[in-house]
């Protein structure tokens, strides 16, 4: 399993999951309630916070044709461009958003979502990571534009064929971008647990040179705790304030004592988790002293017979082992026995 770096911490299967806190537009067009939100990911447990940099140009057409009328899911009966302006975060919010998160400890990153914003991006924030999202996986452009940076990538592969993947793969590697993360996602708002197909972090991890990680759109923890048990290092959730006062992803985003439910329930699952060896715990080795083993049941004289009537298996581990019981029978003692003495090697012949 490759390893990969987030602004200097090292994610792998091999350490503590990553959890990234996808702020959106849940921020509302205010720049005091993003900030209010970076504040909020920290203390719910979060390493990260993620942006997206788009304009509703650089997405759409102001067009109200049909084709451009959302007609399912959350966003129902809005033109494309009229959402993502809601939606967008002003691009000059972001390098102040930057600079807070950091009095946090968090990092954070971008999606961006063509080569003007990239450009911004590397100008304003110079990241330490950028994140392709799902829809975008096709955008060859992007990607090279993405790759020629030299930064590290998060590819979100929902909605994607096994050839997408590689094809996204092969023009990251091409253009400069030899370091890649791939997000298991699904493209629905809120996605549904039985449509992830978790067992697919392993396809993933057999058929390409990546760590994995999971852009979970669901409202539980339950997914997330299974993709860290199938070997996700990362984990994206978003994140609101409240879903009650609104949002255009809120409905979707867990609220910060929720992601802190999470942020828990994802430690304890990895520190579960161990290493893959077969052999007892530190704490069932203190418990090792109640297996059972042979014990002298009743006074022995030197030279008696050992049988069923003097020896005994009980529950006390420093006797020969009940594996011993039929070659320890018929034999003769070798020395006096007392009552409650566990029976070892020197004490027959």
């Amino acid at each position: 399993m490759h390893s990969f770096t987030i602004g200097g911490t090292l994610l792998s299967n091999n350490t503590p999951p990553y959890l990234v806190a996808e702020l959106s537009g849940n921020h509302n067009q205010s720049i005091d309630r993003a900030k209010t939100l970076i504040e909020a990911a920290a203390k719910a447990g979060a390493h990260a916070v993620k942006l997206q940099a788009y304009t509703p140009d650089t997405l759409s057409l102001n067009c109200k044709k049909d084709r451009f009328l959302i007609k399912e899911g959350p966003w129902a009966g809005q033109y494309q461009y009229t959402l993502y302006q809601q939606a967008m975060t002003p691009w000059e919010w972001i390098p102040e958003l930057a600079d807070h998160a950091r009095k946090y400890n968090l990092e954070l990153f971008c999606s961006p979502f063509d080569e003007s914003s990239v450009d911004f991006l590397q100008e304003t924030l110079n990241p330490s990571v950028y994140k392709i999202a799902s829809l975008e996986i096709t955008h060859l452009p992007l990607l090279k534009k993405v790759a020629q940076t030299g930064k590290p990538v998060l590819l979100s592969t929902g909605n994607a064929e096994e050839q997408e993947i590689k094809q996204a793969l092969e023009c990251l590697n091409e253009n400069g971008c030899h370091s890649v993360l791939l997000l298991k996602c699904i493209n629905a708002y809120p996605a549904q647990a039985k449509d992830f197909n978790l067992r697919s972090l392993i396809r993933l991890q057999e058929n390409f040179p990546c760590p994995v990680g999971l852009s979970d759109h669901s409202l539980s923890n339950e997914v997330s705790l299974g993709a860290i048990a199938l070997g996700a290092c990362l984990i994206e959730k978003h994140l609101t304030l409240s879903r009650t006062e609104g949002g255009v992803d809120s409905a979707f985003s867990l609220e910060p004592q929720e992601f802190h439910s999470m942020a828990k329930s994802i430690n304890i699952l990895y520190e579960s988790l161990g290493e893959s060896r077969i052999s007892p715990s530190d704490q069932e080795l203190i418990e090792r002293r109640f297996r059972r083993s042979i014990y002298v049941s009743s006074s022995i004289k030197e030279g008696d017979t050992l049988s069923i009537d003097n020896l005994k298996i009980i529950r006390q581990d420093d006797g020969l082992p009940p594996s011993e019981w039929e070659n320890v029978l018929g034999k003769a003692a070798s020395r006096t026995l007392s009552f409650g003495e566990p029976l070892s090697t020197g004490d027959f012949h």
